[in-house]
């Protein structure tokens, strides 16, 4: 319930901040199935796409991206799953999936060209990512139960792959 409630929260803030031109050609598109599941999308800029699907129960994605030529995606599944991306600047990609119970996903990213990925199956499992800078990359796997890992990068060209596994 709590989740819903935030995301109509979200709704009912970002529509009383204003509209934006049906010229900026942005793009979301929001599917869901199962039961309680809350998704939230805002795009200020042009050419921006957000894609969200959602699976399972109690799941919650949140996608909030400025600027222009930025992609998202997010696919869940599972129940109790958390997934956040913010994307500021242009020609920023981020991918999250996630299968399982009690997982949490953040992308935070601005400036131009990064790449940024997240995929998890287990449980009880959290991965952050954070990028600022120009045609930085990362990517994250994991694999098992009550995994973590934290990337912070800034600056250019940066390059980094976590993989872990466990039970």
């Amino acid at each position: 319930m709590n989740r819903l409630l935030m995301a109509a929260a979200a709704v009912a803030l970002f529509t009383s901040a204003g509209t934006v031109s049906a010229a900026a050609q942005n793009r979301t598109v929001i599917t869901q199935y199962g039961s309680a599941n809350g998704a939230a999308s805002v795009q200020d800029g042009r050419a921006n796409q957000a894609y969200m699907g959602q699976e399972g129960r109690r799941n919650y994605s949140r996608a909030v991206q400025s600027g222009y030529r930025n992609f998202l995606r997010m696919q869940q599944g599972g129940s109790r799953n958390e997934a956040v991306t913010e994307q500021n600047g242009s020609d920023n990609l981020a991918v999250t999936g996630q299968e399982g119970r009690n997982l949490s996903a953040g992308i935070y990213q601005s400036g131009r060209g990064n790449v940024s990925g997240i995929a998890q199956i287990g449980n009880g499992s959290i991965a952050t990512t954070d990028q600022a800078g120009r045609n930085n990359t990362t990517g994250v796997i994991q694999v098992g139960n009550a995994q973590d890992a934290h990337v912070v990068q800034r600056g250019s060209n940066n390059i980094t792959v976590v993989v872990q596994g466990g039970q």
